[in-house]
């Protein structure tokens, strides 16, 4: 855990010092985003090895489609809610 919070820290250090190189920044943004790629293949590859997740893919796809609809309905109500009682003027 130890090297997870320096890791994350000497990554702020080196953004804060090199914030101001655009180069640097895309390049930084170019290897963030096939970084999240590879996760994200990893990540279907455990799914595909685990052969529980396999057997209850139905029911998890229906949980997780469940789980989505109802996250994104609340961010759009909160958003309203937000938007109409906090930043729209009243006039």
């Amino acid at each position: 855990m130890e090297i997870v919070l320096v890791i994350m820290v000497v990554g702020i250090g080196l953004g804060v010092l090199l914030k101001k190189h655009p180069k640097i920044i895309k390049t930084a943004e170019y290897l963030t985003n096939w970084a999240i790629y590879l996760l994200l293949f990893l990540l279907g590859v455990s799914v595909g090895l685990n052969d529980d997740i396999i057997k209850n893919f139905e029911n998890i796809g229906l949980q997780a489609a469940l789980i989505s609809v109802t996250s994104i309905i609340g961010s759009i109500f909160l958003g309203w809610f937000i938007y109409t009682f906090l930043f729209k003027n009243k006039t």
